[in-house]
């Protein structure tokens, strides 16, 4: 109940955050994309869902892509890396222990395709590397990982503007031997992105 209500919290930040972008865009044709490469660097927030919302409360992190044009100003090829803390719950299931956090480095290249304006569909695959793999006993360094999302950017003049997203992200069996210990979170991206043209 707890993490539906985190999600549901999520998701209405987001669209009220959209709904009032594309007020303002009825107003103003001004696009912030670009035809030169776009840098951006990020804090990312989400929360855990499936079984890893059992141990796990939450994760914070930060990340930093580069979206490259293909097309200028409606598509581009994106590159992100970021780092992921999942922090452990406290007091797991009444036993006094803590699960242990999980450390994760995700690299990852896709698309981002603008359909209207602003507003964004993006999707990226790639590796997420384990940073504390023996603190989790967990029996391989990485898991694939892909993450679909829709976002927007708010122009702030000039050539700066900030990209903010929404995404589902999730990750093949970190240990080969359970089958629930994938990563799945629904996550939130709020970047600070300047185009280089």
């Amino acid at each position: 109940m707890k993490s539906t209500f985190k999600i549901s919290a999520l998701v209405l930040a987001f669209a009220g955050l959209a709904s009032g972008a594309f007020a303002q865009s009825s107003t103003s044709t001004k696009t912030t994309t670009s035809n030169g490469i776009i840098l951006s660097v990020g804090v990312d927030a989400g929360i855990p869902t499936g079984t890893l919302n059992n141990t796990h409360d939450w994760n914070l992190g930060g990340s930093v892509q580069a979206d490259i044009p293909l097309l200028p100003h409606q598509l581009f090829v994106t590159v992100n890396a970021g780092y992921d803390n999942f922090f452990g719950k406290k007091n797991l299931n009444g036993t006094g222990l803590t699960a242990t956090d999980i450390q994760l480095l995700p690299v990852k290249a896709g698309l981002k395709y603008f359909p209207a304006g602003n507003f964004y569909i993006q999707g990226e695959a790639g590796a997420a590397f384990l940073l504390n793999k023996s603190a989790l006993g967990a029996d391989n360094s990485a898991a694939f990982v892909y993450a679909p999302q829709v976002g927007y950017q708010f122009p702030l003049g000039g050539k700066s503007f900030i990209d903010a997203g929404v995404r589902y992200e999730a990750t093949s069996k970190l240990n080969s031997m359970v089958s629930n210990s994938t990563v799945n979170f629904i996550g939130l991206r709020v970047a600070y992105a300047f185009a280089t043209k």
